[in-house]
């Protein structure tokens, strides 16, 4: 266990904790919502500081990062938790487990182990990395000083202090919607009250300077309007800018919405067609192989990056230019 960050103290041994938009108020010896935040006896204490559930090598392309340090490989790790109740999650048996397990590792071993695996960075995702906020903020630290990168891949349900607190040790941050949005999907499908917040961590990592992605599930029947799709599409495009990555997931039937089928192309062409058309520059049919996984300059047409399976197999960018006609590719290309 380690003491918590971001909470406050108050009456009869209670503490608010501020980490994420929920803003927990927990009675002593209760948990948050996240299960892996305890109030004992008046402090906050993170119950997963050390409990690394998963830890494996993958490439950047499956955060998935199109943009950032391409072909590079980053050590992925989670803890158990989450802060979101998603009825479709894929990493369900970590994200909502009733135990706090995990293998016992500190920040400096685990970075260790990125370097011994010839990883050029760290990505803290699988569950929810605010809820495991103290873990991945020390070692975030660590892995800097050795000159690795850190990504995130998050809900956005991150409060702004600590947004702001990490942002110098964080470079890229991956923001996953489902269906697109819509509150009224959120608040049955993931018991999310509100879509407000995900919008003001959108913006202050854009204020702090953290490279930006965003992905869209699209749930058939479900979470597919592609009135919804326009409107995410108009926000990112008007608040984070039309160069922003935009990835359109395929959905897959899992955990306890399995009565679904996954997602049709024909669904998430026009959502690309769509997002294409509404003006974003750099959009993906991210988990769907095709030439729709590739990145084209957006002024001279020009191929650029070639993907499969989520893998650069080519890269063509020099200098953050596009070599055919120099035109400026947004992004951190690790060159």
């Amino acid at each position: 266990m380690k003491e918590a960050m971001f909470y406050e103290k108050l009456k009869d041994k209670k503490v608010h904790c501020r980490l994420c938009a929920f803003n927990c108020v927990i009675s002593d010896g209760e948990v948050g919502r996240c299960r892996v935040r305890k109030d004992i006896d008046g402090k906050l204490y993170s119950l997963v500081y050390d409990k690394v559930s998963t830890i494996v090598v993958n490439p950047i392309e499956k955060k998935p990062l199109y943009h950032f340090f391409p072909g590079s490989s980053c050590l992925s790790l989670s803890t158990v938790g989450c802060n979101w109740r998603c009825k479709f999650c894929c990493n369900w048996e970590i994200s909502s487990a009733g135990e706090i397990e995990g293998e016992k590792k500190t920040p400096e071993e685990i970075v260790k182990m990125a370097i011994e695996n010839g990883c050029q960075g760290l990505s803290f995702t699988f569950t929810e990395p605010t809820i495991f906020y103290e873990l991945s903020y020390e070692t975030a630290k660590i892995a800097h000083k050795k000159g690795l990168y850190n990504t995130w891949v998050s809900n956005g349900y991150t409060n702004k202090e600590p947004i702001r607190k990490i942002a110098p040790y964080l470079d890229a941050v991956t923001i996953d919607f489902k269906g697109s949005g819509e509150e009224k999907f959120l608040k049955e499908f993931s018991d999310v009250p509100s879509n407000k917040p995900i919008y003001e961590a959108l913006k202050e990592y854009k204020k702090v300077g953290v490279h930006i992605e965003i992905t869209d599930l699209i749930v058939p029947q479900i979470g597919d309007s592609m009135e919804e799709l326009k409107k995410l599409v108009k926000w990112i495009r008007e608040n984070l800018g039309e160069e922003t990555p935009f990835h359109i997931l395929k959905f897959f039937p899992t955990y306890l919405v399995r009565d679904l089928p996954m997602t049709p192309i024909e669904t998430l062409e026009k959502a690309y067609e769509i997002a294409k058309s509404e003006g974003l520059k750099y959009v993906y049919l991210g988990n769907f192989e095709g030439e729709k996984n590739n990145t084209y300059c957006p002024k001279c047409g020009k191929l650029l990056i070639v993907r499969a399976m989520m893998e650069t197999l080519e890269n063509k960018i020099k200098k953050s230019k596009c070599p055919f006609c120099g035109k400026l590719i947004k992004g951190l290309w690790g060159q």
